[in-house]
This record gives structure tokens, C-alpha cells and sequence, in this order.
């Protein structure tokens, strides 16, 4: 790596240089960066500054200026990352795109909003609503998550299983290079198939190879009606039958399919938590929403779904009071960060087949190393994500207890990362979902477009061992 990468002070002079371009105000010093994050859940902010520019022409200028005497720049968004990819280290920059929060266009003919890569998830989802218009991506850190971090993250969250993930709800985008080029291609339109697409470089890649500053984002109409109900079983067969059932009945209708298992749902369900819907005792629980679907239609799918044992119980939302309250058991992570420490959190897929087995035997692993650790799975069942919440106890190694959770995905081709990325904290354990080729071409691409190795420097890999199984 670059020797100037590994300094615990910024280059000489690069401070002065960037308040040159955004101005005192738009970059934090000293005492006052750590201050920004108190008490940040996985990320250490040891940046020697933080950069806030206000348009890509800034960015612009900010990046030909670094990349042009080495200064290395960690890219921030809404910081709700699990992964550690906005992790700095002292003598870095980190710029932060808070600032880029202009909701620039709602095109309700077109169905498209272009925005700048700052404005927060929700801030779009309620400005387009207004238009009687819906922005398919949704997740938990919807308050706080930024777009373009949603793109560089190649975001997934609620909806995936009928809308996909953020790769699909972006038509265009504008970005940065690391040597201040801005490659902007704004696209509006569905269908633009004129050699390769471009954007596709920039999104899942974790801010390694340019800056997002800009999107272009694919709009639907808000759903007319929303049926949401928990469901419990005894097992994920059982469950994977229900899903395959409800999507069919449903009509192609069905937006999510949650599972949680029965230690999630009673920590979030105990004395003085959430009020539980259905009874505790049962395996497996379901929330199942679908949009634009008729309440009856729903109804009769779930009755359907009784009398053929796909499930055991059922409870239907009457009201939106009573949707938040289903909602808020899935996405409430409070009770559970506090009762499992020291917490650890993991993001996996794998086929919806291979769920049962694969749940048996990180179970498995994990209480055979540590008989008294606690072990809770949640996730978007539809398109094959698991979540999994993990309290060893303390002194327990975190390379073990990922090994619990990461080598049983070797067998089902399954991957460590479903929708957070890889980061730092996935980094060693990348060779498991992609080959050493795959590696190796993912290195070439970030020498071709950052020779110089300052954008977010040691995300996802090192340069080093890509080359290793």
C-alpha cells in the first residue's frame, strides 16, 4: 500500500486546501469530529477532518486535489452501515455528503426523482407521496440512511421480493472519480441499452472506485391499499410452503415476507416490551405484507394457508396502529443489542431451501463452542436473507464466532453479505462467496480507475492477498 496511506497525520497543507473550496464551515476540526458520532455503534471516526462540500463541483475539486498528492478519503453517508466501510483511521479525510440533501426533481409523468446523493431515505419517501407516488427501497434506518449511500451499498431491506434492490430502483446516476473526473449519466428512462452500463461500476461498491453525488431514481405509485399480518409455524418447511402460497394467491402482490424465530420474538415481546400478537411458544413467525392487494383477497389467502397447515396462527392488521405495532417487533433492535452483550450482528444469504439446515448448524457450532450464548434469527425470508444476532459472552474471539456463522455458507454457495457490503469487517472472509478470478478482477478495476489507492483505501479487500483462497 502507498506509504502515504499509512501516516497518522493528512498530507501538509491538504486542511487549507479544502477550506479553500467549501469554505471554515463546511470542514470539521480536531476535538469536533469525534464529537459528530458519540458513541457510533461499529465505526471508529479517527478522521483528521471532515470535508462537507454542497455539489459535485466541489467534490470535484476536493478529489483532483487529494488524489493529486496522495491524501487518502473515506466516504460518508448516513453512517446505518454494519460493515465498517466509513471507518477512518487518523490522517484521513473523511467527506461527508450531508450536505447534498436537494430533492432537485419529482417527475410525476415520468415517474423518476433525481436528488443528491445527501437526502435521506425518508425525506424522498414522504416528498414523493405527496405526488401520490412511492420510492420502492425501504428499511429500518430509513430516517437516517442517505440515498447515495443506498446506491454504494447496493441496498436491500424490506421490499427486495418485489421490487429488488437499490441496483434496480436507479436509472441514473452522476459520479465522481477518485482523480476529480465526473462522469455523469443522468439517465430517466427504463430501457437504455447502449453499451455498457456504467452506473452499475458505482453501485454495491462500497465507495471505492468514485464519489455518487447524483441519482436519477425509478418511481411507482403509491399503493392504494397495504395488508399486513403475523403468522406463526413450526418450522421454516413449513413456512417456505407459505411463501411460494401467499405469492401465487397474492397475485405477485406480496412486498415481504419476515421471518423471526422464537428467541427474537420473545426478547422483543417479554414484560414491559412490545405487546405480543400471537402467543409465544411457537418455532417461527412470519410478517407477511402485501400492497395494492384487497383486504379480502388477503384474508382468504391466509384462511387458505390455515386449512393447509402452511402455518398455525394468524393475526390481521385492522388498523395502521396495529401494522406499526407488528412492524416495530421485526425492526426494534433495542432490546436485543442490550440483551445479547457483547453484540454481534451478521447479514447472510442462501437459498430459502438450505435455511432450515443452515440455522441447525450455526446453532449447532456456535453453543458447542460456547454452551451459554445467545443466538436469535430474523430476516427477509422472501429473497433469502437471514439476519443473525449473536451474544457469546464476553472474551469470546470475534474471528470464532464469525467462523460459526460464515464456513456453513461455504457448502450451499451462499454469501457473507446479503445488503451490507463487505467493509472491514467482512473482508476476511470474502474469498467464501467470491473466487479468487472474481477477486482478482475486482482489484484490477479499482488500480485502473484509483491508481493511486486514496478512495477509501483497504475497503472490501487488500491489495495484497486477493489472490489468496
Amino acid at each position: 500500500m502507498n506509504e502515504s496511506l499509512a501516516s497518522r497525520l493528512p498530507v501538509p497543507g491538504i486542511i487549507d486546501d479544502l477550506i479553500g473550496i467549501v469554505g471554515e464551515s463546511g470542514v470539521i476540526l480536531g476535538d469536533d469530529v469525534a464529537a459528530r458520532y458519540p458513541g457510533y455503534f461499529m465505526d471508529r471516526i479517527e478522521a483528521s477532518a471532515i470535508v462537507r462540500p454542497r455539489s459535485t463541483e466541489e467534490v470535484s475539486r476536493i478529489l483532483a486535489q487529494c488524489n493529486a498528492v496522495g491524501q487518502p478519503v473515506v466516504v460518508q453517508g448516513g453512517m446505518s452501515g454494519w460493515v465498517r466501510a466509513t471507518q477512518t483511521r487518523a490522517g484521513e479525510i473523511a467527506l461527508s455528503l450531508e450536505r447534498m440533501n436537494t430533492i432537485e426533481q419529482i417527475d410525476p409523468v415520468n415517474r423518476t426523482a433525481t436528488v443528491q446523493a445527501g437526502v435521506v431515505l425518508a425525506t424522498l419517501q414522504d416528498a414523493v407521496a405527496e405526488h401520490g407516488l412511492a420510492f420502492a427501497l425501504d428499511l429500518g434506518g430509513r430516517g437516517s440512511c442517505q440515498l447515495g449511500g443506498n446506491a454504494a451499498t447496493n441496498a436491500g431491506g424490506l421490499r427486495v421480493i418485489r421490487y429488488g434492490m437499490m441496483r434496480e430502483q436507479v436509472l441514473g446516476l452522476e459520479a465522481v472519480l477518485p482523480d476529480g473526473q465526473v462522469v455523469s449519466s443522468l439517465n430517466r428512462m427504463i430501457k437504455n441499452n447502449t453499451g455498457y452500463d456504467l452506473k452499475q461500476l458505482f453501485i454495491g461498491s462500497e465507495g471505492t472506485l468514485g464519489v455518487i453525488t447524483k441519482l436519477v431514481l425509478r418511481l411507482r405509485e403509491l399503493p392504494a391499499d397495504n395488508s399486513t399480518a403475523l403468522v406463526s409455524a413450526e418450522s421454516v418447511e413449513q413456512l417456505a410452503g407459505l411463501l411460494r402460497h401467499v405469492d401465487k394467491a397474492l397475485g405477485g402482490r406480496l412486498s415481504a415476507f419476515e421471518l423471526i424465530d422464537s428467541d427474537f420474538y420473545e426478547v422483543n415481546t417479554g414484560d414491559g416490551r412490545h405487546r405480543p400478537p400471537l402467543a409465544h411458544g411457537s418455532a417461527f413467525y412470519a410478517l407477511i405484507e402485501a400492497e395494492g392487494t384487497d383486504a379480502a383477497v388477503f384474508e382468504n389467502a391466509l384462511g387458505d394457508a390455515l386449512a393447509r397447515e402452511l402455518c398455525d396462527d394468524a393475526v390481521i392488521a385492522s388498523s395502521v396502529r396495529e401494522r406499526d405495532a407488528i412492524w416495530a417487533i421485526r425492526e426494534d433492535l433495542e432490546h436485543i443489542v442490550r440483551d445479547f452483550q457483547p453484540f454481534l450482528a451478521f447479514d447472510v444469504s442462501l437459498p430459502v431451501g438450505d435455511m432450515a439446515d443452515y440455522m441447525t448448524e450455526v446453532r449447532a457450532r456456535l453453543l458447542g463452542r460456547w454452551p451459554h450464548a445467545r443466538i436469535a434469527f430474523l430476516g427477509h425470508m422472501g429473497d433469502g436473507n437471514l439476519h443473525v444476532a449473536i451474544g457469546a459472552g464476553p472474551g469470546a474471539p470475534h474471528a470464532e464466532v464469525e467462523a460459526c456463522v460464515y464456513e456453513p455458507l461455504r457448502r450451499v454457495q451462499g454469501s457473507v453479505s446479503a445488503e451490507h457490503g463487505i467493509g472491514l469487517e467482512k473482508k476476511p472472509w470474502l474469498a467464501i462467496s467470491r473466487s479468487a478470478i472474481e477477486r482478482d478482477m475486482m482489484v484490477r478495476i479499482k488500480r485502473l480507475l484509483d491508481p493511486r489507492m486514496i478512495l477509501n483505501p483497504g475497503k472490501i479487500f487488500d491489495l495484497t492477498d486477493q489472490r489468496e483462497a
